[in-house]
Formats: C-alpha cells, sequence, structure tokens
C-alpha cells in the first residue's frame, strides 16, 4: 500500500464524535481524522502483511510533523506489526521516533512493541540511546517503552535510576515517569517505595507518581496511606 492508500483508508474509518473527542485528549494537536484505536491497529496489520516496506520507505518522506494524526500513528505501528530483523527495525524507529508530538502516538505505538522483549539486552539498550535527549516525547518513548516490557529483575533498578535522574521540563515527560513508577510499585513495591522515600526528582513527578500509586487498586490500604505521608507540600 502507498501512503495514499492508507491515508484513503483512514479517512474511510473516520468517526465525527469520535473526533471531537479525541481533539478533547489531545490539546494543541488540530490535524486529527478521528479513528478509533482498534481500527487503526487492524489497518496497521493488514498493511504489516503487504509490501510494508514500500509503504514505508515513502512514509519516512511523506509523513511529517505537519501530517494527520492517525497518518504518524499509522507508520509506527507499522513498524511494530512488520515482520524484519532487528537492525531494519531499529533504523526504521529512528525515522520514526522524533515524529512522535503527543501522548497518544507515542503509548499506542510503543505499548504494542512485544517484539523488545524476544531481544531485550538489545532493545533496552536501543532505548538507552535516547537518555540525554532534550526532546520530550523522545524521553516519554524511552520511559513508557521501559515500562511496558521491561519492568523485571534484571532491569528494574536502572528503570527506577533513569526514572529518577531525568530531568526535562515537558509535562509528558514527568507524566511518563510517574506512570512508569506506579508499574515499578506495583511489581517491586520495596524497591519503588525506597525511591519515594529518598530521592531527587522534581516535586510535580515526585506527587504524581505517589497519586497514580494510590490509584491502583493493586496497592493495599494500609500502603497508600503510608504514601500519602511522602507527599511534598
Amino acid at each position: 500500500m502507498t501512503v495514499e492508500n492508507i491515508r484513503e483508508k483512514l479517512y474511510e474509518l473516520a468517526e465525527t464524535d469520535y473526533k471531537e473527542f479525541n481533539k478533547k485528549l489531545l490539546p494543541g494537536v488540530e490535524n486529527i481524522i478521528g479513528i478509533r484505536l482498534p481500527a487503526m491497529r487492524s489497518l496497521a496489520k493488514e498493511t504489516a502483511k503487504g509490501d510494508f516496506r514500500s509503504y514505508l520507505d515513502e512514509a519516512r518522506e511523506k509523513i511529517t510533523l505537519d501530517s494527520m494524526h492517525e497518518e504518524i500513528m499509522m507508520q509506527g505501528l507499522v513498524i511494530g506489526y512488520a515482520k524484519m530483523d532487528r537492525e531494519e527495525r531499529k533504523a526504521r524507529l529512528d525515522e520514526f521516533v522524533p515524529k512522535i508530538q503527543n501522548w497518544a502516538v507515542c503509548d499506542s505505538c510503543v505499548t504494542g512493541y512485544k517484539f523488545m522483549e524476544k531481544e531485550p539486552e538489545y532493545w533496552f539498550d536501543y532505548l538507552r540511546g535516547y537518555r540525554n535527549s532534550k526532546e520530550e516525547f523522545e524521553l516519554r518513548f524511552m520511559i513508557v517503552s521501559m515500562m511496558s516490557h521491561f519492568v523485571d529483575e534484571e532491569h528494574i533498578d536502572e528503570i527506577l535510576e533513569i526514572c529518577e535522574n531525568t530531568r526535562h521540563e515537558g509535562y509528558y515527560t514527568k507524566m511518563g515517569a510517574a506512570w512508569a513508577l506506579q508499574v515499578c510499585y506495583v511489581k517491586f513495591p520495596e524497591k519503588t517505595r525506597a525511591l519515594l522515600k529518598h530521592n531527587e526528582m522534581d516535586d510535580f513527578t515526585h506527587n504524581k507518581a505517589i497519586q497514580k500509586i494510590r490509584e491502583s487498586y493493586r496497592v493495599s490500604k494500609e500502603e497508600k496511606e503510608e504514601l500519602n505521608r511522602l507527599k511534598r507540600k
């Protein structure tokens, strides 16, 4: 399929009501068609089964920061579903990640990147490469990817360290770190609680992490009360 073919199919899937709903979730994002994520995933899987390389080669140049929200997301979804070796996928991600400009594109794509779990050493190292990025959504891409695929014994300490030491004023970077700490707490409560007791995070990220942990149904009432005492004024 070509980029134009995909665009036509996307407009066929558009829902006016959902477009307005989506705009409320994505403040500042104007180029929205209005398509539900399951329909996006279905189209991406269909594209990945065909001549996805021709599509991605064309998308490299034709899908830009000014493209429709769903077109950018489609590029990222196809990269996740298509069958390719890790070096090609890395190159495709290098092309895509700088185009991420909102949380929905980031999270909808990376939470489905199951290929990272099949070669964890390679992909965790790839994600480390974004540690020094100055871009809000490149940092969120790194953090949410780690949260989605690497919260395990081998990686928990480094993920906690990254959440603590990532410095960026962007709201979505901070919220990504807070969300990741919630997931870390559910799986590794003692390690995460120790971090929350003593850390160098900014107050917003620290307090948001505690808030999100306290919202979890998997955390006891007693733990929530203890965590509430760790909030900063």
